[in-house]
């Protein structure tokens, strides 16, 4: 018995204790990982929450507020109100800057 309590015990405890810390999908290792992932959820998850509230309450707006709604439409279709003007701007088609006049003289 005393061989068995100076050697085989420290020997299966060493095991169990390695096994724990090292070994199967529920080691010690393995658990540190599983938080972080959980972590990594939890902030991706916050975010989606973020954009989801901001959604519904421009979608609520656009619903209830009519100057929201009337801004929305000025701006996408360029519609004006009776007895505004609707200046609008073009950029340069071709890009090209114009020929110096001086040029080949």
């Amino acid at each position: 018995m005393g061989i068995l309590r100076k050697l085989v015990l420290p020997v299966i405890a060493g095991a169990a204790v390695y096994y724990a810390v090292f070994g199967g999908e529920h080691s010690m290792i393995e658990l540190g990982s599983a938080r972080s992932r959980v972590k990594q959820e939890q902030r991706a998850l916050d975010l989606l929450r973020a954009e989801v509230d901001s959604l519904t309450a421009r979608a609520d707006s656009l619903r209830n507020d009519p100057l929201t709604l009337e801004r929305l439409v000025r701006e996408r279709h360029g519609m004006i109100r009776e007895g505004e003007i609707l200046y609008r701007f073009a950029d340069d088609v071709g890009g090209e800057e114009p020929e110096d006049s001086t040029e080949g003289r």
